[in-house]
């Protein structure tokens, strides 16, 4: 091919940039520093892969759409993550644009392995621009590159950069303000022998699939690397002719006992080889790479389990003394609020509603956002620093001993946010039978939404500023450790009876070690704090609203009835006695069975609606009494009989209950989305649930013989 120019976005439309590249390339790092907060992220229709599209700008103010599609290795997809991008790359999806030019995000100190994934895109004829990253982790390893010489030896413009430093950003946007691009001249001669399939294919696909040349020879060279036709074909079909000659070219080399699937492999990277000769230079002789020093203690057979440890207990302790003085605050301001709101109101209905469901239920939650923050910035910190690959590299051994690997740990890991992302990063599970147990048993992780729950209780079990931070944090580390317990036992009884199989083995890329990007921290935790209000703006603010209605209709025919007459007779009353048979022999009353129902929405929804059933109930001689933390109420609550209904051995039941238990609508949706049947998210609430009442029967009965 020749230098040609063409231009590939009309003056009067916004052009579109995809950005690709190997994972942990920086690319999702370039992406953030190009679009900053100019950014939507939604899921691609009919996937749960993440869709995050930004604005940046041309340095002539000409807006720019940039797409920041998966990371992958290669275009040959075994991931849903992989289909979209070669999909989106070849024109497929009909929800998203073919982009007129592409930004190949390349990892300058993992030239040659990066390469690949490019070597495989220039093959499709689109304008490209490489944007050489991490030029100071290369320069540390004592390598040279060259841009200007890989340029050259491509055709394409390159532009060295270091994304997280935000250096090499304004060379890249000058070259993305060129109106037109090169095609590049790169052109890769395949191994002989395999010429005349190559060349057969490629006619095939062109007359009879509509591609363009380079792209059926693109198509051509993927469908002979990766003999899973249907893994490469996607959801486009071959036509009967394509299969036929692909086929007939399997035989053949069957036959001749040569491997030219991976000759094809082998003669692409050779080609990389040849190339970083010429543009990469040794600086000095390699040694062990600070990022292997730092390995050979947070990887220790010994050290790496104190350091994990260590991590871990910080993170909890953090929780509870970093956000007691913000989370004090909230609590006062939620409590002032409602009781400016209730003495500025007449009394009735309409007070009440906002009193007690709309600032009693939403406040209820919003008061535990500074701890939930606090969560997401310690994740964000330890995926930034590169630390959540050592996480899921220690975890491999006693992961193989439940029939799974630490490539599992990642989701597991990332399910201590939330399980939706967690499950939606099973994806990179290659082995269906193990990515399936991953699914089944990642819930059980103790997610953010179970936190209110948790503090809620432990907040009523330890009351006052004279507990140390330690005791609660050791009690928020054994439901956690709880829960991560849980999880390995159900995956070693799920590998041994319904997926059995044979525990793979595991190969992953350890990222060098970075100093973290606090911007891009803080940004993801904005985002995910903000989600988590919406999320009590909207499922919590309904529920609490319905259930404020429930909880005090029907009226009781006597105007003088107690607060607790009154919502034993209401709807929420009736449901909640109807249940009380089934939850009793766990300690927990009619009240605690509203909270249980109402919160299968959402765990977090528990806490509001408890918050609007004791809300409703602190009333005194028919009038209502002042707002009530409530902590505080559920302190103040009892049995019929006058005994306290949360004792000590209640609260730890409960939050047993909340380890156990599927209380989350959209993980069950998920779920069914990512299984594709309705099967396994049923099996999934009916073992949970199950097994969610089983522990804590025998932890309560325990108790209570123990005299507790």
């Amino acid at each position: 091919m020749t230098g040609r120019k063409r231009p590939v976005a009309a003056p009067d439309r916004t052009p579109v940039y995809a950005i690709v590249g190997n994972p942990n390339s920086g690319k999702t790092t370039l992406f953030n520093a190009l679009t900053g907060l100019r950014q939507k992220v939604g899921n691609y229709p009919g996937v749960t892969v993440e869709k995050k599209i930004g604005i940046t700008w041309s340095q002539h103010g000409r807006p720019i759409e940039i797409i920041d599609l998966p990371g992958a290795y290669s275009l040959a997809a075994r991931s849903p993550d992989e289909a979209v991008l070669r999909d989106v790359l070849l024109g497929r999806r009909a929800d998203t644009p073919q982009p007129d030019r592409l930004i190949c995000v390349v990892d300058a100190s993992n030239l040659e392995r990066n390469l690949y994934l490019v070597h495989q895109i220039l093959d499709l004829g689109r304008p490209v621009i490489i944007a050489l990253n991490m030029m100071d982790m290369a320069a540390a390893a004592g390598m040279k590159v060259s841009a200007a010489a890989l340029e050259k030896a491509l055709g394409v413009p390159v532009v060295a950069c270091e994304a997280v430093h935000g250096k090499g950003l304004v060379e890249l946007k000058l070259a993305l303000s060129r109106i037109e691009l090169p095609l590049a001249r790169h052109r890769w001669d395949v191994p002989g022998p395999i010429a005349p399939a190559v060349a057969e294919l490629q006619a095939s696909l062109t007359q009879n699939d509509a591609r363009t040349a380079l792209v059926a020879r693109a198509e051509a060279l993927l469908l002979l690397t990766d003999f899973d036709t249907v893994r490469v074909a996607g959801s486009k079909p071959l036509s009967p002719r394509t299969h036929e000659i692909l086929g007939t070219w399997r035989q053949r080399w069957a036959g001749g006992g040569a491997d030219w699937s991976a000759a094809l492999v082998r003669s692409r990277y050779d080609a990389i080889g040849l190339l970083c000769r010429d543009v990469v230079r040794r600086t000095r002789d390699s040694g062990p790479s600070r990022s292997d020093r730092i390995d050979a203690v947070l990887c220790h057979s010994i050290w790496g389990w104190a350091v994990f440890g260590a991590i871990m207990a910080a993170l909890f302790y953090s929780i509870f003394s970093l956000a007691e003085a913000p989370m004090n605050f909230i609590d006062g301001q939620v409590a002032a609020f409602g009781g400016w709101v209730k003495g500025g109101m007449a009394p009735g209905d309409l007070r009440d509603l906002l009193t007690d469901g709309v600032i009693g239920g939403v406040g209820g939650i919003v008061v535990f956002l500074p701890q939930i923050l606090i969560l997401f910035f310690f994740v964000g910190l330890l995926e930034s620093t590169g630390y959540m690959a050592r996480a899921a590299f220690i975890m491999d051994r006693p992961m193989s001993k439940v029939g799974l690997n630490g490539r599992s740990f990642i989701p597991l890991l990332g399910s201590y946010a939330c399980a939706i992302p967690g499950i939606m990063a099973t994806r990179t599970i290659e082995n269906a039978r193990d990515r399936l147990v991953t699914i089944l048993v990642a819930p059980l992780m103790s997610c953010s939404a179970r936190l209110p729950v948790y503090l809620l209780m432990i907040a009523t079990l330890l009351p006052g500023d004279t507990i140390p931070a330690t005791t609660k944090a050791g009690i928020m580390l054994l439901m956690y450790a709880l829960g991560t317990g849980g999880a390995f036992f159900f995956a070693w009884l799920f590998k041994r009876t319904l997926l059995q199989g044979a525990p793979p083995h595991m190969i992953m890329e350890l990222p060098p070690y970075q100093p973290p990007h606090f911007k891009d921290i803080v940004r993801q935790m904005v985002e995910r704090g903000w989600l988590f209000l919406k999320n009590a703006g909207t499922i919590i603010l309904g529920i609490s609203i319905v259930l404020w209605f429930l909880t005090t209709h029907p009226k009781h025919p006597d105007s003088a009835a107690t607060a607790t007459e009154q919502i034993a007779q209401s709807f929420a009353g009736r449901a909640g006695h109807a249940l009380e048979p089934v939850i009793k022999p766990l300690g927990f009353d009619w009240r605690i069975g509203i909270g249980l129902v109402t919160s299968f929405a959402a765990r977090e929804v528990f806490v509001s609606s408890t918050a609007v059933v004791f809300s409703v109930e602190n009333f005194q001689g028919g009038k209502r009494a002042d707002v009530t933390p409530v902590r505080t109420a559920l302190r103040q609550a009892r049995w019929p009989d006058g005994a306290p209904l949360f004792t000590p051995l209640v609260c730890l039941v409960l939050m047993v209950y909340y380890v156990f238990a599927m209380q989350c609508m959209s993980t069950v949706a998920v779920v069914k989305r990512e299984t594709n049947s309705w099967r396994w998210p049923l099996f999934q609430i009916a073992y949970m649930t199950g097994t969610a009442w089983l522990v804590c029967f025998a932890f309560y009965q325990a108790g209570r013989a123990l005299g507790y």
